[in-house]
């Protein structure tokens, strides 16, 4: 039985980051993924315009054909504004998209993240995705992402993994699939560099006898 399953990012380049892998592997095993970016990932930057939007969008479209993702979704809340915005309001545009295509696995963010728009993302997902009868969805799980999870404050829910794939054979699309992110990584120290999140993938396995794995909080799982 092959799975549906839906990534739901805040930014383009958090799928990758997050759970790129992850992505690569359900597809290596017939499984239909599509992804939703709700904000735009640009406006809150000082000087941006339309042609930074295009360029984000044409790197996640980038992205996309390098993970193996059916179809991507816009949804072009402001950026680092999300909480400006009412909740049933942002809730109210993810769940047309759940309910056409039925997803029932589900990748979000972590909701101790420093990003306001990753916390608020987290909180749409559950919303819309309570388990309502002839709710698809069947799992949830959190992801790290790098420059946020790692470096949010001491009160908040620390990121503590309990689920892991292996993505050992799928490592390198991840890298392949960040490259196409070039404009938004950065160079080594820096947590979101290429080098790291190698390391970090490779730190993962082999906390679990893997050569390279992603990890994941387990928010809901229905057999």
């Amino acid at each position: 039985m092959t799975n549906c399953v839906l990534v739901v990012a805040a930014h383009t380049d958090d799928e990758a980051l997050g759970c790129g892998g992850t992505i690569a592997r359900h597809v290596g095993e017939g499984d239909t993924v599509y992804a939703v970016f709700m904000a735009d990932g640009v406006t809150s930057r000082v000087g941006a315009d339309q042609e930074d939007l295009l360029g984000r969008n044409a790197a996640a479209e980038n992205a996309r054909a390098i993970l193996g993702i059916e179809e991507n979704f816009y949804l072009g809340l402001p950026d680092n504004r999300m909480d400006s915005i009412p909740l049933i309001d942002v809730v109210q545009k993810l769940e047309p998209i759940i309910d056409r295509i039925k997803p029932n696995i589900v990748y979000t963010h972590h909701h101790g993240d420093l990003n306001v728009d990753h916390r608020i993302t987290h909180q749409a997902v559950m919303i819309a995705c309570r388990p309502v009868p002839g709710c698809s969805v069947r799992m949830i799980y959190a992801f790290e992402v790098m420059s946020s999870t790692e470096w949010s404050a001491p009160i908040a829910e620390p990121f503590i993994p309990n689920h892991y794939v292996d993505i050992s054979n799928q490592l390198n699309t991840k890298l392949y699939a960040l490259k196409a992110y070039q404009l938004e990584m950065r160079e080594s120290p820096h947590t979101r560099s290429i080098e790291h999140i190698e390391c970090l993938a490779h730190h993962r396995g082999y906390s679990m006898g893997m050569l390279a794995a992603e990890s994941f909080v387990t928010l809901r799982t229905t057999r």
